[in-house]
């Protein structure tokens, strides 16, 4: 199995509806993705997957997320910003974009800080 991994990053504000703490006021991070990805095969030059096209992919998505107020931007008027539900929503972004491709997404990872990240995948899918 190969693994490839792509790496992006974006700006953007938020805060936390409902916790109690610093998090709860209007705030920003840098936000650091990424992106894993998984295949068994090869093209007849010996890649996976180009990394542009994944670069690409990630960059769209991301676009729709940069210098925005998270809140405001659907999933996130219902369910809470976090880094988790960012996680989880690059993800399936990402699984979309992928149907037609020769890989399928394996993991999502976002950084809201350099020290602090959290990882999504669905460990259903084989």
């Amino acid at each position: 199995m190969f693994y490839l991994n792509v790496i992006e990053t974006f700006s953007a504000a938020h805060l936390l509806r409902g916790y109690e703490g610093a998090c709860s006021k209007l705030h920003g991070h840098n936000w650091k993705v990424r992106v894993c990805v998984k295949t068994k095969e090869q093209d007849e030059i010996g890649m996976a997957m180009d990394f542009g096209v994944l670069k690409t992919i990630l960059s769209n998505i991301l676009n729709n997320l940069d210098h925005s107020y998270l809140n405001e931007i659907v999933p996130f008027t219902e369910r809470n910003p976090t880094s988790e539900n960012l996680a989880k929503y690059i993800y399936e972004c990402m699984e979309k974009e992928l149907q037609d491709k020769p890989v399928a997404i394996s993991e999502v990872e976002v950084y809201e800080s350099e020290k602090s990240s959290v990882i999504y995948k669905n460990d259903q899918i084989c």
